[in-house]
């Protein structure tokens, strides 16, 4: 090749580069400007009062959202349409999920409440490196403390009184699908301000001895009450379903094969995700629901692999994100095995009942 048409082809290599820069500087300034526009194919947004105050009464009240003294049930969540108000804390009628949504101006990435007590685990914004905190947020979403996260946020609870919080975060990796993952799980008691920094403090009591191992992990807390939770406990390859006991600071195994566990507001069953031989190694789980008076596990009618720490709407009810156009949707299945997913509704995450 000679030197005058080694020049033009990189000539014309530099404007086919050129071109392709200015179209990827193009795209994205489209994308971000679509970012900030209100989606038209959505549920409308608009700015309001939003609280986490309920009026209802008897197992399971107060373990959501409501507005006013109206004691109409609803539902708040991760906004995840596009928007102005991305990512931040909406409210919805519960029998009306799909409808208009009253939003915030408080953004979270993961969320939940009960009986007035909301945790929220926040980005911060203005920041090189990512950092992130969780906020315990009273009824009206006032901030009362906040706590720095030593990792990304991944799930979050709140006790039926409003009283203990919980929160896990990934210290390293970003799935729990794999087995190269670490994780921190912490509780707080907002009448003291006690924070238990991480459930690796507990002991942890497996086929009634004490066990300890250098590769134990905890995550998805879900309370019985201020006292007593369930988690799940991984160590040796395996996990465990845990009985938790606050005021002792032990864990006692109680099954094999059980992760994010979440306690019905009866108090009687666990949802939980399960791992499946048949899966995919990256989509390894089915949803079940564990009956704690017999210990009798029932497979659920959702046979995509759920990455969710299920939220119980009603006592025969499940809500569950799955992936979806805008992050992920909001799903749900009947509790007794029966039935076939529902979309309950789009571009939601980390739901919360309440009223």
């Amino acid at each position: 090749m000679t030197d005058r048409a080694r020049l033009v082809v990189l000539f014309l290599t530099v404007v086919l580069l050129g071109g392709v820069s200015v179209g990827w500087v193009r795209y994205a300034s489209e994308r971000g400007a679509l970012r900030d526009r209100q989606q038209q194919d959505g549920p409308s947004v608009a700015a309001g009062r939003v609280t986490l105050a309920g009026t209802g009464a008897g197992p399971g009240a107060g373990t959501g959202t409501g507005t006013g003294s109206t004691g109409q049930q609803r539902l708040v969540f991760r906004n995840m349409l596009w928007g102005p108000q991305r990512d931040e804390l909406v409210s919805v009628a519960a029998s009306a999920p799909a409808g208009p949504r009253t939003a915030s101006d408080v953004h979270c990435l993961r969320f939940y409440a009960a009986a007035g007590t909301g945790i929220c685990l926040q980005r911060l914004p203005g920041t090189l490196e990512e950092r992130y905190r969780a906020v315990v947020l009273d009824a009206e979403l006032r901030e009362q403390r906040h706590f720095p996260l030593g990792g990304i946020p991944t799930r979050a609870r709140v006790s039926p009184s409003g009283r203990m919080v919980a929160w896990t975060v990934f210290v390293s990796g970003d799935s729990y699908a794999g087995t190269q993952f670490s994780t921190r799980t912490s509780i707080l008691d907002t009448r003291t301000w006690t924070l238990q920094q991480s459930l690796e403090d507990y002991q942890v009591i497996m086929d009634d001895k004490a066990y300890r191992g250098a590769d134990v992990n905890f995550w998805g807390v879900t309370f019985a009450d201020d006292d007593h939770f369930y988690a799940t406990l991984a160590t040796r390859g395996k996990t465990y379903l845990v009985r938790g006991d606050v005021r002792a600071r032990t864990v006692t195994t109680l099954r094999e094969n059980v992760e994010c566990p979440s306690l019905s507001p009866d108090g009687t069953r666990l949802a939980f995700k399960k791992r499946v031989p048949e899966a995919s190694a990256d989509a390894p789980w089915r949803e079940y629901v564990l009956d704690l008076r017999d210990m009798r596990e029932t497979p659920l009618g959702e046979h995509r692999s759920v990455d969710d720490q299920a939220v119980w709407l009603d006592n025969s009810t499940l809500v569950y994100a799955l992936a979806g156009d805008y992050g992920s949707d909001l799903w749900t299945i009947p509790a007794d095995g029966t039935g076939s997913p529902t979309r309950l509704t789009t571009a939601a995450l980390a739901p919360a009942v309440i009223g």
